[in-house]
């Protein structure tokens, strides 16, 4: 079973790579055109999430294909205030421009120059759908096209996960939108390799060897970081009782809640034991400041020797969920 997000699975590779391979089943998702072609067609019922968040799908243009939509309210609002953000930071800039053509000195004249400024507008927010433009050669104002931004916001939340496993006994639909889902782990890993914990700066390679050698050292790495933050969970703000969690989740398309103990440490910043509550990058920071110091006594003679710093208990805890002895 192949997992990928939109933007790998496309449809092109789906039917291509993935359909002829005997044995290989795939779960992705659709694009947000496709989502609303299904709309318009009438094949998803918007109105039927008043009542539920998934529901299972078919189209003659998916044939051989389970289609699971999805609405995820939290998202919906979350879509609904970045959208109403940039329309305003958009009209923002287009009152610039109107001001620029009324302005006593100076005046911004010509429908050429006027479009260019609102091409430049248009270019950083890609929001000129939902703007009707009027541009004369001495003035210029601008409205919104309230239906197409209602229309837009009819798909906010939506998104369809699609699978070539049909039979739901062999995958649930509950189980097929959680394999979707724990896409997220992947881009967590991406994550903590390129910015939050390891920071691998980019290297340029362009022999084939050298870029899977590049890779295996990535993948190595953070092989070694999700070990050590399994042991060291007690200490971190990692959720130890995901089952809990998983359990208390009323639905599986809302975000996955926090256990209650997780929520403890997220409030109190300390562990069951008192000590701070660290992230993976502060601990070791902390571990770090363990050092082998080489002495030389001012004794005449005497030889040298090394001795390292004696542990907090802090420290002494966490090499000991390490199994490391110094």
């Amino acid at each position: 079973m192949i997992v990928g997000d939109r933007g790998m699975l496309t449809q092109a590779r789906i039917r291509e790579e993935l359909k002829p391979e005997e044995g290989v089943g795939w779960i992705s998702a659709l694009r947000g055109p496709a989502i609303k072609k299904l709309v318009e067609q009438e094949n998803i019922d918007v109105s039927l999430f008043d009542e539920v968040d998934l529901a299972r799908i078919t189209s003659p243009e998916f044939p051989d294909e389970r289609l699971i939509v999805c609405r995820n309210p939290f998202l919906a609002e979350r879509r609904k205030w970045k959208r109403e953000e940039i329309l305003a930071a958009t009209e923002r800039k287009l009152d610039e421009i109107v001001k620029a053509t009324q302005r006593k000195k100076n005046p911004l004249r010509g429908e050429s120059e006027i479009g260019i400024r609102i091409g430049r507008v248009m270019d950083k927010y890609k929001v000129s759908k939902h703007f009707k433009f009027d541009i004369t050669k001495t003035s210029f104002s601008y409205s919104r096209i309230q239906e197409k931004i209602d229309e837009e916001s009819t798909l906010d939340g939506l998104y369809v996960v699609r699978t070539s496993i049909e039979d739901e006994k062999t995958l649930s639909d509950r189980e097929t939108v959680a394999a979707y889902k724990s896409l997220s782990l992947v881009e967590n890993a991406f994550r903590c390799i390129k910015t939050v914990d390891l920071k691998v700066r980019p290297i340029y390679h362009y022999a084939e060897r050298r870029v899977r050698t590049h890779v295996f050292i990535c993948m190595l790495a953070y092989y070694v970081e999700w070990h050590m933050s399994q042991k060291l969970a007690p200490h971190l703000f990692i959720d130890e009782d995901k089952e809990e969690a998983r359990t208390a989740q009323d639905s599986i398309v809302a975000p996955a809640p926090r256990s209650q103990s997780a929520r403890e440490k997220d409030a109190g910043k300390l562990t069951s034991d008192g000590y701070p509550v660290h992230s993976f990058a502060t601990l070791l920071r902390d571990l770090g400041t363990i050092v082998r110091n080489t002495i030389k006594p001012s004794i005449k003679g005497a030889a040298t020797y090394e001795k390292i710093t004696t542990p907090t208990n802090l420290q002494a805890e966490i090499l000991s969920h390490l199994n490391v002895s110094l």
